[in-house]
């Protein structure tokens, strides 16, 4: 499925990524040369409707080839979903989601992430950066999925909003934390235009890097939260988003405002008009936990303890292909060595 360069295609680089298809055949993974050999490597496009990545390198790679200037560093590109990228989807129907293909995946997919992983570690890698974008009102922030000091630094240079999960474990971030300090980076939604040069800084900051620092970085430095489980929607409800469209589970239109605040036990989050819960929240050990964290009371889903979700969003397609959201708690820093 791996189609690998050594140059940028001529004209690539003036294409939106719903335009990508017209120059690439389907997943490209470009290593370009730089003046510090270990290359830092860039995956965009995972999710084919999250384009801020791929906007934030084409404008970061045409300065420096307007200006013939060499890259700081070698940097090792992988454009990963132009099908989806050109039907302006997260994937296509009946493919796989290429974000949770990166732990060994019995497939097509996932022979190729293992390909991409062997080429990046005989490369000697030097930090991993994946670009996302949310569907929902969140916050930018980056993920990590150690809890060691370089991916603290990594993530440190685009937000002082940090997540630390571990499911799922078949992410992009995951497989490369075995590799070197990885993050995956959520550059808030794809139509804001600031996520573009936020991510932009972002790149130019993490390629003139030349090593990380030996300074620890201090818990003020941070708010790190860790997810402790996912929730989704069972396949057999409908959901709505309209008050006059009440389907089987109803949420408010701006349920997304919740995400990143402390939301109080008792909250409604959701009213269910066939008097059964449809909402199934899993924690990180794969344990089925909603009686933990929801309740059915007079047609309503309510919390039953003080939580912060991430993610919530009100796009019924992404809630059918991947979840509703994460739940999250606010954590403490721990020794930046043991390596968690």
């Amino acid at each position: 499925m791996l189609t690998i360069w050594d140059k940028l295609p001529e004209g690539l680089l003036t294409k939106e990524a719903h335009e990508l298809h017209e120059f690439l055949s389907g997943p490209t993974l470009i290593h370009l040369p730089g003046i510090e050999s270990a290359p830092l490597f860039v995956s965009v496009l995972l999710h084919g409707n999250e384009t801020t990545g791929w906007e934030a390198v084409k404008s970061y790679l045409s300065d420096y080839q307007q200006n013939n200037q060499p890259l700081p560093r070698s940097l090792s590109l992988f454009i990963a979903n132009v099908s989806a990228a050109k039907m302006h989807k997260r994937r296509l129907s009946g493919q796989l989601d290429y974000n949770r293909v990166w732990a060994g995946h019995p497939s097509a997919e996932g022979q190729m992430m293992i390909e991409i992983l062997q080429q990046m570690k005989d490369r000697k890698v030097f930090a991993s950066i994946d670009f996302h974008n949310n569907t929902g009102k969140n916050p930018h922030y980056a993920c990590i999925n150690r809890k060691e000091h370089n991916f603290f630094q990594l993530a440190h240079l685009f937000s002082r909003t940090v997540v630390y999960f571990i499911t799922p474990d078949t992410v992009q971030s995951m497989a490369f934390s075995k590799l070197c300090p990885a993050v995956t980076v959520e550059c808030g939604q794809p139509e804001h235009k600031h996520g573009v040069q936020h991510a932009k800084n972002y790149l130019q900051k993490v390629m003139i890097l030349g090593q990380f620092s030996n300074k620890l970085l201090q818990q003020e430095d941070f708010d790190l939260y860790h997810t402790m489980a996912i929730v989704k929607v069972a396949a057999q409800h409908t959901i709505s988003f309209a008050p006059a469209k009440p389907l089987d589970i109803h949420f408010d239109s701006d349920v997304d405002k919740l995400n990143f605040t402390a939301v109080d036990s008792g909250t409604c989050i959701a009213i269910s008009t066939n008097e059964t819960m449809g909402l199934q929240a899993v924690n990180e050990q794969g344990v089925d936990v909603t009686q933990r964290y929801f309740e059915l009371s007079d047609n309503e889903i309510r919390t039953k303890i003080p939580l912060m979700p991430s993610m919530l969003t009100t796009k019924e397609e992404i809630i059918k292909q991947d979840c509703l959201c994460y739940l999250m708690e606010k954590i403490e820093m721990q020794d930046q060595n043991k390596g968690e």
